[in-house]
């Protein structure tokens, strides 16, 4: 508990250009929580280096990533949000928690799995003990809560049974996390290919909307999403380019898809892709003129930057010298 209240962390990786579906499935619902959480938002630069990054390219998505919090609306004086390499603690809990994991574990993770098959030429450690740099990030800051999606349940399933073993060793140390359970997220699926998750970097550029893509080019990627033959506007699986449209215009107009479907029947596919793309706009275009105005103030941006890293440091260090004492390293001169 901080501040009368329970602690929520996630973060999401700089990498790639984030898409309409990390807004509406994520970015939208945390900027609901810090009435009710103390809501810590890493940009997670550390995970992202497990496949190799232009260094000049990183930091500037880094910063951009950070903006697009702020513009999305999360705002930086309630809510924590930082760069994950600033806060030295996420490194120096991860290598203790390594020593607490076992290898069996980590050998199951399917994200291992996956990413290994996809960068053959460089599975590398820290590709294979990134589930524990998950874990660390989230017991620094003693967190209740977790946002997690379906793909990263097994990480938290891990995490939770690190923070048991090692309370059951030393104690009361960590917080056991809960997955956060409440308002869900839309799950938007590729536009191209809808038994797929949006992905920020699929190589295919229509099938992904980004959230700095300007109106012209929301339309195009609209009417160019895959739909059927059948003709008519239905939620229901035999039609999952309709049903994933439906969503979409679902999540940024504020209608049920029942609505929607009430809304457009006898309808056509090109009418509807028209109002989806004209939804998306609608959504987008507060969150791009605040970043535009983001990108403009360095100072702030700057302040931001320094004043959340040393708020996030603070927590996570009173958590890594109560862990640090535990093991049995010599206490710090002052």
């Amino acid at each position: 508990m901080i501040n009368g209240k329970k602690v929520l962390f996630s973060g999401m990786q700089a990498t790639g250009n984030l898409t309409l579906g990390n807004y509406l499935g994520a970015m939208k619902n945390w900027v609901t929580l810090s009435d009710e959480y103390e809501c810590f938002y890493s940009v997670v630069d550390m995970h992202s280096i497990t496949v190799r990054q232009d260094p000049s390219t990183l930091r500037q998505r880094a910063r951009k990533l950070l903006m697009i919090y702020i513009a999305a609306g999360l705002d930086p004086e309630k809510n924590c949000l930082y760069y994950q390499s600033h806060v030295s603690g996420h490194a120096e809990l991860a290598w203790i928690l390594n020593c607490f994991t076992y290898m069996g574990e980590l050998n199951r993770m399917t994200q291992f799995k996956d990413k290994a098959a996809k960068h053959a030429d460089n599975i590398n450690a820290g590709l294979f003990t990134y589930p524990v740099l998950m874990a660390a990030d989230i017991l620094l800051y003693q967190a209740d809560v977790v946002p997690v999606g379906v793909d990263q349940m097994q990480h938290l399933e891990l995490t939770r049974d690190i923070a048991q073993r090692f309370n059951g060793i030393y104690g009361d140390v960590f917080t056991v996390p809960e997955a956060y359970v409440g308002k869900v997220g839309a799950k938007i699926m590729s536009l191209q290919d809808p038994s797929r998750k949006m992905s920020k970097s699929d190589e295919n550029p229509n099938a992904s909307i980004y959230l700095m893509d300007d109106p012209d080019t929301i339309m195009r990627k609209c009417k160019r999403a895959v739909t059927d033959s059948e003709g008519q506007i239905l939620y229901r699986e035999e039609q999952p380019g309709i049903r994933n449209l439906i969503d979409i215009y679902s999540a940024c107009s504020g209608k049920t898809p029942e609505e929607t479907v009430k809304e457009f029947d006898g309808k056509g596919y090109g009418e509807f892709k028209m109002a989806v793309g004209e939804a998306v706009n609608s959504v987008l275009k507060p969150l791009q003129e605040r970043y535009a105005q983001l990108e403009k103030d360095k100072a702030y941006i700057d302040r931001i930057i320094k004043e959340n890293a040393e708020k996030a440091d603070y927590v996570a260090t009173k958590t890594l010298r109560k862990v640090q004492r535990k093991v049995g390293f010599p206490d710090r001169i002052r």
